[in-house]
């Protein structure tokens, strides 16, 4: 086949904006796409050599297979084994425990449905602590590699031109499926081979043209494909719907540039550019280094590295692919006597060293992570305690499901005197969970119920997208709780839930109205879906004569206290658990009063917007304010579970400004002025 310089500095178009996107710089939202190039460019670049070799009768499936091995396995091979101390050295035992999943499943190419199966998605910020999170792609690739040979050399008796068009029906069935995936099953459309076979088809597609009647060059047409990928990876970002009829944007885009950027157009010659084909020809090994060297720093750190050091890191990424393909790539490929020139010595040495790497990922996974590297933690010490602190409250009490075993969010009765002054309804999401036990002072003289489900805002008139449970759920829910209110003689109902979840968006989970089109939201459909529901609601409660409390949400953090205590004891850092370096420690890691304000001025401002006579709001920020942070825990423990709800520590930390703030709402006469804000 013909060298095209063009396509390696397409591939660098790809790898920079992939490397810079999970490095953080927020320019490059849409990095990700870059991905989506990649497996345009590998569908064209095989299917036009498998196209050539079957016409020519030269085939051999052994041959291909060879040709894929020496291509990927070495650096891999390489970049795997430069993990291995780093992860023994920097990450607690869940850490490490699903680094050794993720390993033993990249030696089997199915790293893909690991991460699929994995709580979470590609965008969660827990994603940035994988080293390998995106062996995905490689996965992906070799499922094909794995198929397409075979395919074309079975399906050849019918025909070149017949094949060509099972190999479009095949990719507009994929299309129409991840369009389906990214509404109902967005985790599988992400990862899974189903919802992505499409991108490499098309690149398949521009093979056949390629090989048959390859179109003309044209400036046009490729200038229109770079400027689409260009569009793609400065516009596109985390709520974009992905991968889904937007991912036609780069896909296209990368099939244009294949197809009309040959030699003489403008773009061809900007991608033959000496610094781009030079990137081109490591992109392989720079996009293997990015994420090991990008979670590693992270997983170091207590908070997120600087973009200095994230930048550093990256340059330093581009520096090892160099020497990876320098001295282990070409030399595994160098004719005419590459290293192991024997077809047999190859997959024999290949299979040595990926059990090996799958004896040490099952080790790590069995071990549950080798605890036993957590020098210093020795059951019932502080340390201990501290760690402990950070798991989230479980709600013990028995539930009344109304007949319904199954039944999402059934009437939790949490504190019951023996004859209380008032009942207190409590709903919400899973921060209304993980709030009740802050309420066992309240407990003492009034009975509190709980009635929610994660994901499931307490708002009528709204569905949430992207969530837990099918469209339909929480809306039915929210209509369950404004019932138990009435028919339960409650007098006062609490809303508590992630605010801001639902109008700025986390793993795509956004308000929708359900008097609009059940379509995909953007922010502002949300906000404006909020804005409408969280009144209207309102509005309902207190017609029914019910006195209504709104909970502010809690300041959110940008780490994971228990990874921060478990590095502590595993690291040695700042002093271990000594009080005050563990206190300072705390308060470098945590969220800053402007960043949380800036997140939650939306869902805040809506919710003074509604205070009012028998409508109190209640924010429990000043709790945690610590000279303009919001500390994450104290030497005693960690107030929360993970970044967002509180953990038994942080809920007994509230009890008595829970406990003060309920004594103020039902001491008679009620007036209208609202505490907290």
């Amino acid at each position: 086949m013909k060298y095209r310089s063009e396509i390696d500095g397409l591939r660098a178009v790809a790898v920079v904006p992939v490397i810079l996107f999970h490095a953080g710089f927020g320019a490059f939202s849409g990095g990700y796409v870059g991905v989506d190039v990649f497996f345009v460019i590998s569908g064209y670049l095989i299917t036009v050599i498998l196209l050539s070799e079957i016409e020519a009768g030269t085939f051999s499936i052994a041959r291909f297979y060879e040709r894929r091995a020496r291509r990927i396995l070495p650096a891999l091979s390489v970049v795997m084994l430069a993990c291995l101390p780093f992860a023994w050295l920097w990450m607690i035992p869940d850490q490490l425990k699903e680094f050794g999943q993720s390993v033993t499943a990249v030696v089997f190419f199915v790293s893909n449905f690991l991460f699929w199966k994995e709580e979470g998605s590609y965008f969660a910020a827990a994603a940035e602590l994988k080293p390998l999170l995106h062996t995905w792609s490689l996965a992906v690739e070799e499922q094909y590699y794995l198929f397409a040979p075979l395919t074309l050399a079975a399906l050849w008796r019918f025909g070149r031109r017949r094949l060509f068009w099972m190999v479009v029906g095949v990719a507009v069935l994929s299309l129409l499926a991840t369009e389906w995936g990214w509404r109902y099953a967005p985790r599988a459309n992400f990862y899974l081979p189903q919802f992505r076979i499409w991108e490499l088809l098309a690149g398949s597609i521009c093979g056949f043209l390629a090989t048959s009647h390859a179109p003309r060059a044209s400036n046009g047409l490729s200038a229109l494909g770079l400027g689409m990928i260009l569009f793609a990876i400065f516009a596109f970002d985390e709520a974009t719907p992905f991968p889904s009829l937007y991912a036609l944007v780069p896909v296209v885009g990368a099939a244009l540039v294949v197809l009309f950027a040959h030699k003489g157009t403008f773009v061809a010659r900007v991608l033959s550019a000496r610094v781009l084909v030079g990137l081109g020809l490591i992109s392989y090994s720079a996009y293997l280094w990015h994420q090991p060297l990008f979670a590693f720093a992270r997983i170091r750190s207590l908070v997120e590295p600087e973009p200095a050091l994230m930048m550093a890191l990256a340059v330093l990424s581009i520096g090892l692919a160099y020497l990876s393909w320098r001295y282990v790539e070409q030399p595994f490929r160098r004719r005419p006597v590459p290293l192991l020139p024997g077809r047999r010595e190859l997959f024999r040495a290949s299979a040595v060293v990926g059990g090996l790497f799958a004896v040490v990922g099952i080790y790590a996974n069995v071990s549950k992570g080798i605890p036993s590297r957590l020098a210093g933690i020795e059951k019932g010490s502080h340390a201990e305690q501290l760690i402990a602190s950070a798991r989230r409250p479980t709600t013990d009490a028995h539930c009344d499901r109304g007949g319904a075993p199954n039944q999402v969010g059934p009437l939790c009765p949490i504190f019951q005197p023996a004859n209380p002054r008032h009942r207190i309804l409590i709903i919400g999401d899973s921060h209304a969970q993980a709030t009740l036990p802050a309420f066992a002072g309240v407990g003492e003289t009034d009975a509190v119920y709980w009635m929610g489900a994660p994901s499931c805002p307490p708002l009528i008139g709204v569905s949430v997208h992207g969530g837990l449970f099918e469209l339909g759920v929480c809306e039915d829910l929210a209509r369950r709780q404004l019932r138990a209110a009435e028919e339960g003689a409650f007098d006062i109902v609490v809303f508590v839930a992630r605010w801001s979840m639902y109008h700025f968006g986390f793993r795509n989970k956004v308000l929708i109205s359900l008097e609009g089109a059940r379509r995909y939201p953007s922010q502002a459909d949300a906000r404006e879906a909020f804005a409408a529901a969280l009144p209207e609601t309102v509005r309902r409660y207190v017609e029914r004569g019910v006195t209504v409390v709104l909970l502010d949400q809690i300041p959110e953090q940008a780490v994971l206290p228990q990874k921060v205590l478990e590095q502590a004891a595993l690291l040695g850092l700042r002093g271990g658990f000594d009080g005050e370096a563990l206190e300072q420690a705390i308060w470098e890691s945590s969220s800053t009063v402007e960043t949380d304000a800036e997140r939650q001025a939306f869902s805040v401002g809506e919710l003074q917007k509604v205070k009012g006579e028998k409508v109190w709001l209640l924010s429990f920020d000043e709790v945690f304010e610590r000279d303009g942070r919001y500390v994450w825990g104290d030497r005693d423990g960690a107030f929360y579970s993970d970044r967002d709800h509180l953990s038994v520590h942080g809920s007994a930390f509230l009890r008595d400004s829970v406990t003060k703030a309920f004594a103020a709402i039902t001491r008679p006469p009620q007036g209208a002025v609202t505490p907290g804000l």
